[in-house]
């Protein structure tokens, strides 16, 4: 599916000359993995709604239309992107997520609005810097355009009729992924001082069609 202006996803590639979404990463300020504040980690946040980060200036979002089928997936999710940024280095992290229509309930009792609620449904972040290699990182060129292709986790899953899927991208996925300065340096080694924003652009355009590669099984 293909990345579009306006924060659509569709089946097709896009035929915009020149189109793209940015947003401002700030590492002192990063996307929490939930909305909730804990003194450790706990495994609900794979459960939370995910409506706290679309709301966010620095997290992209793009849906589908209300799908009019069920869609399975099932294999790996391949992000593949087209990006430049500011700075020398930043991460990526891409979210598929199951919007819920906007009048769903499992009961007329229920205490949660479960009414468009954003399932996390898979999630991973690419360190730039080994977009090309692990065992050679490399600094970006500041806003020149480059390719950030990964792999999610495999998934198992089906988004229902009425449904969305949705894609959410940022740069900061705290405290699930250390936070990356956005310049390349030593991060264990790093001072306070090279820790630094960034403006992350994701092209969608006919010459950098940015894209997430689902793994659809075929309908019954």
């Amino acid at each position: 599916m293909y990345l579009q202006s306006g924060g659509k996803l569709s089946w097709s590639r896009p035929s915009a000359i020149k189109s793209s979404s940015e947003y401002i990463s700030d590492p002192t300020k990063p996307v929490p993995y939930t909305e909730d504040v804990h003194d450790r980690r706990t495994s609900r946040y794979m459960t939370d709604d995910q409506r706290f980060a679309s709301r966010r200036p620095d997290v992209l979002v793009f849906e589908t239309d209300v799908l009019s089928d069920e869609v399975t997936l099932a294999g790996t999710v391949v992000a593949d992107l087209l990006v430049s940024i500011t700075g020398t280095d930043a991460d990526f992290i891409v979210k598929v997520i199951d919007v819920f229509p906007d009048d769903f309930s499992y009961s007329k009792e229920d205490d949660y609005p479960m009414g468009g609620y954003q399932m996390l449904v898979r999630g991973e972040a690419m360190r730039g810097r080994f977009r090309n290699s692990f065992e050679n990182p490399a600094a970006f060129t500041p806003n020149k355009v480059e390719h950030v292709k990964f792999a999610l986790p495999d998934i198992a899953h089906t988004f229902l009729k009425g449904h969305r899927l949705m894609i959410q991208i940022q740069s900061t996925w705290f405290p699930l992924v250390d936070r990356n300065p956005q310049k390349f340096v030593n991060i264990y080694q790093c001072a306070d001082s090279d820790f630094q924003k960034a403006t992350i652009t994701i092209y969608h355009d006919a010459k950098n069609a940015s894209s997430i590669v689902l793994p659809v099984l075929p309908g019954k």
